[in-house]
């Protein structure tokens, strides 16, 4: 009996998507973070009838629902995990190679 692969479902990009669709992607433990920074935005712009703050909100969380679908959610939280680490270490996962090196690397391969 042959099984039919199941084929993972795509990475999206979050670029325009709607509050609603940005909280589902997320990771269920920032979804309240989610919700209190979406309330508030939104009182805000009713009293001030200024739409800015909801704008840079929803667009900081879109930035954060692609990366979740980008890596998935344990993915997601082992990235957080390592940088946690390495803001409260100071030290940079073993393995990881400094920024100076590939910079350097990308000017020897572009001739500069």
């Amino acid at each position: 009996m042959a099984t039919d692969a199941v084929e993972p479902p795509r990475a999206r990009n979050f670029k325009d998507a709607s509050p609603r669709e940005v909280r589902a992607a997320l990771v269920p433990e920032e979804q309240p973070d989610f919700d209190e920074q979406w309330r508030e935005a939104l009182t805000e712009a009713a009293d001030s009838l200024d739409l800015t703050q909801v704008h840079t909100i929803l667009d900081s969380w879109r930035r954060r629902a692609t990366i979740t679908s980008h890596l998935g959610h344990d993915g997601y939280r082992n990235m957080l995990a390592k940088a946690e680490r390495i803001l409260r270490t100071g030290e940079p996962e073993p393995g990881s190679v400094p920024l100076s090196e590939i910079k350097a690397l990308i000017a020897e391969r572009l001739g500069r």
